[in-house]
């Protein structure tokens, strides 16, 4: 047990409690504070698998469990001490979704947790932590909120999402596809696959998983896609090594064949790490050409070619710059460009397409990061837009005539989306729009808008929620 750490009973119990109050104290990733716990409290396999489930499952969960909390509590659940307030959720998990753990163990588990805590707190709130999670054990389920009054507050509880997403949801696509959103949302993910077509064929893949005893299927909407039937850490998948496969969502697999990039072409990536749609670029285009990778920061660019050199990518260059400036960031790399073939192309500033998958508010990914649902408020989408217009123009000026541009988001709202795109248009005579058709399986026809764009948001395919759109630069 680490210094500094309470005694405590039950140490995945511990380490999700330590995971949980670290995500409500800052602004700090789920992912990265579940792999700090489970090394700061040796968590063996089957440990770390419980110490998950409950983190992410208290966060997935969040809504309902306080609305279930609230009837048994004499105060207002956030009046109480934050470690209280965890605790509590923590075992109301348990007792709520978890059927395999014994109610006896979930309350007199969280007893005890509650007990080590009593010196940091000031007192012992074992009793009160015991009595409310007996409390709704007792008490008769209450009925959820009736839709017809309250649709808003009706899917937040159920769903587990907050109350201003739901509304704004409900009043853009109406209640029916609302619900469909917002349930799309809260699924807890499967891990994904996306098959490196440069070493092998997709059913290979499925065979060589399936004999190691690795329950697999292909994805219905990707041609290219593999989705595990049961999580385990990826590094221990065979292949992974070996780059066989990159983890990826099965929306987010659909994006790069839109830029139907050639082999020869000089492709621009804007917004590259960690390296998912570079690689995959650089797969469409056998390895042959050049792809331009762009971060503003240098660690996530090293990620990026790591993956690179993982999956024998070869055709990458990792450029550190701020995307709203890509004329001279474009320019400094052509005037330092030795290398043949290329450098003639670069020194005119101009790429043949572009990849422009921009940050944005993550709306559609919230299933994968239950922490940051919490976190994000309305305010955020119009900051983001501002950002996207920037950059949107700045990749304007880089591409050749003729050429293409995919523009992507992992957002919902049209304000990052189908509004910008839009004002880009009516702004830029010289560009026009393309439909997406042509460049997507018929599986994923269905998902094409009226407009020619591709939008996962309402899907009942267990993908993410991913916006793209395809220009093109007349003159």
């Amino acid at each position: 047990m680490p210094s500094g750490r309470p005694p405590v009973g039950s140490p995945p119990r511990a380490a999700a409690l330590a995971v949980l109050l670290a995500c409500q104290s800052a602004d700090k990733a789920l992912d990265d504070e579940m792999e700090k716990s489970a090394a700061d409290f040796m968590l063996d396999s089957r440990d770390r698998a419980l110490a998950m489930e409950l983190a992410y499952g208290v966060l997935r969960r969040l809504e309902l469990i306080d609305w279930r909390l609230a009837p048994v509590l004499k105060k207002p659940l956030p009046r109480l001490p934050a470690v209280v307030q965890t605790l509590l959720r923590l075992g109301a998990y348990q007792l709520l979704f978890l059927d395999r753990i014994p109610t006896s163990a979930a309350v007199d588990e969280s007893v005890r947790l509650t007990k080590s805590y009593t010196k940091k707190l000031g007192r012992d709130w074992s009793g009160f932590v015991n009595a409310v999670l007996r409390n709704l054990i007792r008490l008769p389920e209450p009925a959820l909120t009736d839709p017809t009054a309250n649709p808003g507050l009706a899917l937040s509880v159920r769903h587990s999402l907050p109350l201003w997403l739901c509304q704004r949801w409900i009043d853009r696509l109406g209640i029916e596809q609302a619900e469909s959103a917002c349930r799309s949302a809260s699924r807890a993910p499967a891990m994904t696959l996306r098959v490196n077509r440069l070493r092998l064929t997709r059913e290979t893949l499925l065979d060589r998983l399936n004999r190691e005893g690795i329950p697999a299927r292909a994805t219905t909407i990707s041609p290219v896609g593999v989705v595990l039937e049961k999580g385990q850490p990826v590094t221990s998948l065979p292949g992974f090594q070996d780059g066989d496969f990159y983890v990826e969502d099965e929306a987010a697999q659909l994006i790069p064949p839109l830029l139907d990039p050639q082999p020869g072409e000089v492709v621009l990536d804007v917004c590259a790490a960690p390296g998912g749609k570079t690689t995959h670029l650089a797969e469409v285009m056998k390895n042959q050409g050049h792809i331009l990778a762009m971060d503003r920061q240098r660690t996530r660019l090293d990620l990026l070619q790591e993956n690179c050199r993982r999956l024998g990518i070869t055709i990458v260059t990792g450029i550190v710059a701020d995307a709203r400036k890509l004329v001279d960031a474009l320019h400094r790399l052509g005037k330092g460009s030795g290398q043949a073939g290329r450098s003639a192309t670069l020194t005119t500033g101009l790429v043949d397409r572009i990849l422009l998958d921009a940050p944005c508010s993550g709306l559609g990914v919230l299933r994968r990061h239950p922490e940051a649902r919490w976190r994000k408020q309305a305010a955020m989408i119009s900051r983001h837009q501002q950002l996207q217009k920037e950059i949107l123009n700045a990749a304007a000026a880089v591409l050749r005539p003729g050429g293409a541009l995919v523009y992507s988001t992992c957002s919902t709202e049209p304000e990052e989306t189908e509004d910008l795109v839009a004002q880009f248009c009516r702004v830029h005579s010289d560009w026009t729009r393309e439909s997406v058709a042509p460049w997507l399986p018929s599986s994923a026809l269905t998902y094409v808008t009226v407009q020619g764009a591709l939008s996962t948001l309402v899907n009942d395919c267990g993908m993410d929620g991913f916006y793209a759109v395809r220009l093109r630069k007349v003159s």
